[in-house]
């Protein structure tokens, strides 16, 4: 019996659509196209969207969109999605200085899985991965599709500072940090790009469903497009 979509209250004001369980990129897909077409055909009352990897949370005006009628709005959105609805994904090349003091980390993380640093960079930069979903801090990217031989565990005591553009691996996933903030990911390098800016339209480089490919880039190539 198919369960989905599970819808779960949360207050008076808003609803959680859940379409799967785990971490699964069909069903993460789902999830951004169910976004997308709220986006394109926004019900009234619809006050915020906020995409995660299984579910999309819904923040209404119940008195200008009742419960009954929003889910009756989501079951229509659903039964309408096309298989082409999950393919519009934009993908955003991120340069990165790996190693250093730029990638404190890389030096032990490669040493734990028997591989060259320059060998983690490969592995790193090879795939295009997906925006699962934002979150932890304003513009921080979840990005799945990570080289299973990378995998590694969070650092045991978490780093009370980590700079800004700092690109980091945990477990099964890797990340960057769009602004400084404590962190337990294994760091590896740094982007000069700024994935969060409060004054600029949109203010985040990276959202949701987008896809990221990174390229290593030299310390001079860094500092270059700092200025």
């Amino acid at each position: 019996m198919n369960v989905f979509p599970r819808f779960r209250l949360c207050g008076e004001t808003a609803l959680s659509v859940e379409l799967g369980d785990g971490i699964d990129l069909e069903v993460n897909r789902k999830v951004h196209a169910l976004c997308r077409t709220f986006k394109q055909s926004p019900p009234a009352g619809i006050l915020s969207l906020n995409p995660t990897y299984r579910s999309l949370f819904v923040q209404y005006d119940p008195e200008l969109c009742s419960l009954e009628r929003l889910m009756t709005t989501i079951q229509k959105f659903l039964q309408e999605l096309q298989e082409s609805d999950q393919d519009v994904e934009t993908c955003v090349d991120i340069p990165v200085c790996y190693g250093a003091e730029f990638g404190p980390d890389l030096a032990e993380l490669a040493a734990f899985h028997g591989l060259t640093e320059d060998e983690v960079v490969r592995r790193h930069t090879a795939p295009m991965y997906h925006v699962y979903m934002i979150g932890f801090t304003p513009g921080f990217p979840y990005l799945g599709g990570l080289d299973a031989g990378l995998a590694t565990p969070r650092k045991k005591t978490p780093r009370s500072k980590v700079p800004a553009g700092s690109v980091g691996i945990a477990e099964q996933q890797t990340g960057i940090y769009p602004i400084e903030s404590p962190g337990g990911w294994q760091i590896i390098g740094r982007t000069p790009l700024r994935l969060f800016d409060a004054h600029r339209e949109p203010p985040f480089l990276v959202e949701a469903g987008m896809k990221v490919r990174f390229y290593a880039i030299s310390r001079d190539q860094y500092e270059n497009l700092t200025r």
